[in-house]
């Protein structure tokens, strides 16, 4: 079992950063490919970045490349999302999600568990 807590989202405005953390708890936090997602309103949940169970694979949407990081640090159960250069259209509720597999997936429905999300609204 794995628990997801999810904090750092707020208001920022367009070209500003905000740093996404997702702490977990459960003992094979290490072995889980995690990944985080996003949705708004009256539209499914959107895949946004996804770690392998060691850091070193990593995947994003095309939307997101070159200005959003992730990345995970196993020694403290957390992975984290760093945004930049944020525009109103990433405007969203953030999830993060494990999945009980050590390799990264795009589709939400490999995810077994997911945190509570946290909004992250960008203006223009």
């Amino acid at each position: 079992q794995v628990q997801l807590v999810e904090s750092g989202g707020g208001l920022v405005q367009a070209g500003g950063s905000l740093r996404l953390s997702c702490a977990a708890s459960g003992r094979t936090f290490r072995s889980n490919a995690m990944g985080w997602f996003r949705q708004t309103p009256g539209k499914e949940r959107e895949f946004v970045a996804a770690i392998n169970w060691s850091g070193s694979s990593l995947y994003y949407v095309d939307s997101v490349k070159g200005r959003f990081t992730i990345s995970r640090d196993n020694a403290k159960n957390t992975v984290y999302l760093q945004m930049n250069s944020l525009k109103p259209e990433d405007t969203a509720v953030y999830y993060c999600a494990a999945r009980a597999g050590s390799s990264y997936r795009v589709d939400s429905h490999d995810y077994n568990y997911w945190g509570q999300g946290t909004q992250v609204t960008v203006s223009s």
